[in-house]
């Protein structure tokens, strides 16, 4: 087995290390986790000494250094594509398209609407750039399921791959927001939610001793 090492933030708020840790899930890549709390002092510090961009993840695997989720991603899936993209041509170049509006985009959503899996703040923030983003990413999701999910309830039907990691923290969002979503948008998010990789994250974020006043404050 590869010996590899993933550089994560607080599983409670760091959306960015849920995605490489799912990446690392997807791959059935057994990593040793190296996690430290961001509202402590030396937090940028210590990310910098591992990580080029000085942000999470960071993934370290056969002597690379790899940051940024999507690229973890894409590494990842050199090894073993059909894990991670749908066969079809077609399908693969959507799922790469999306989750790279993911990767670039949501500016107001992720100021509005934090990560934070062990709180509920229904009916919060609800910017009108916040909602603009929600908009979108719920035609992304429709219109995703409606061309290339038949067989299963996540985005390419049956197979949790890269795009469905790229929107897992969006799904977490919701949850802790609970913004007003389209019935099929909802079914999506729960069984996204409900994955065994989700509740194994949520579990571990349950555990965390850390907790970082500025995510818990949905007023602020």
């Amino acid at each position: 087995m590869t010996a590899a090492t993933l550089i994560l933030g607080n599983k409670a708020y760091s959306s960015w290390s849920l995605r490489g840790w799912l990446m690392c899930k997807i791959a059935r890549l057994e990593v040793e986790e190296a996690i430290h709390d961001m509202g402590a002092d030396d937090w940028k510090a210590w990310v910098a000494r591992h990580s080029p961009s000085g942000k999470v993840p960071c993934l370290l695997v056969d002597g690379a250094t790899i940051w940024e989720s999507l690229a973890i991603g894409e590494h990842l899936a050199e090894r073993n594509p059909s894990a991670f993209f749908p066969a079809d041509p077609i399908a693969r170049a959507h799922a790469r398209a999306i989750a790279s509006e993911m990767h670039a985009g949501f500016t107001e959503l992720r100021k509005a609407m934090w990560m934070n899996v062990r709180r509920r703040f229904p009916g919060k923030r609800r910017t009108e750039g916040a909602l603009a983003d929600i908009a979108r990413i719920e035609r992304i999701w429709g219109e995703t399921r409606q061309r290339f999910g038949a067989g299963g309830p996540y985005l390419f039907g049956a197979q949790f791959g890269l795009a469905d990691a790229m929107y897992a923290p969006v799904v977490a969002r919701f949850h802790t927001w609970a913004p007003d979503l389209s019935a099929a948008a909802q079914s999506y998010a729960d069984a996204v939610w409900q994955h065994p990789w989700m509740r194994e994250w949520v579990a571990a974020a349950e555990a965390e001793p850390w907790v970082v006043a500025r995510y818990e404050d949905p007023d602020i």
